[in-house]
């Protein structure tokens, strides 16, 4: 391997869109416990990602009824929706693959889009979906320096987004799965590491 791939392999922390955030066990008695985190935007104010594995245990169809859908011809109606993270539980993200767009639709990476216009809750209704996506309640914020700081601190391993982790992988292996590409079996590290 060339000095020039370990460079393009090291993630920019001053840009981590498009980086997964896989907890470590110092987080375990966190909401972000055993999570998976999409970073979707990042700047000097802040950062935003959506969590990937933890299912609130609601199908998408209770959705469609509290958004009043009608002519509903959903491919996945029984698909599980997300908690996104802490915040602002009642706001809902739709994170798929890139192709068609929407009111809202920003690229992630090069096949993963986030839209948060109810257009596409719309489409996936009617049984025009992306060709894959997850719908997330809430999110996951950070504020200045925050992530960079957690990061720092070993709270986080950090991997670039890989499509079939985040749509093709089983929600409950996502992290597991995650931190095996990098090698590591977290499930193998104490949760009190490094502390003495």
């Amino acid at each position: 391997m060339s000095d020039s791939d370990n460079q393009a392999s090291a993630p920019n922390l001053n840009n981590l869109v498009g980086q997964l955030l896989i907890s470590m066990p110092s987080l375990n008695e966190s909401f972000f416990s055993h999570t998976i985190t999409l970073i979707c935007n990042h700047s000097s104010e802040g950062a935003m990602g959506l969590v990937l594995n933890h299912s609130l245990g609601v199908p998408l169809d209770e959705i469609f009824d509290q958004l009043d859908i009608t002519n509903k011809k959903p491919t996945n109606s029984k698909a599980p929706i997300m908690s996104g993270g802490p915040v602002q539980q009642d706001r809902g993200f739709v994170l798929h693959s890139a192709g068609p767009t929407w009111d809202s639709t920003i690229p992630i990476t090069n096949d993963i889009s986030l839209t948060v216009s109810q257009d596409v809750i719309q489409a996936i209704a009617n049984g025009q979906s992306p060709e894959k996506f997850i719908v997330t309640l809430g999110y996951a914020g950070w504020d200045k320096n925050q992530l960079e700081n957690e990061i720092a601190d070993n709270a986080w391993l950090i991997l670039p987004a890989d499509s079939s982790i985040v749509f093709d992988s089983d929600i409950e292996e996502r992290w597991n799965i995650a931190s095996q590409r990098l090698g590591i079996d977290l499930n193998l590290i104490s949760s009190t590491a490094g502390h003495a």
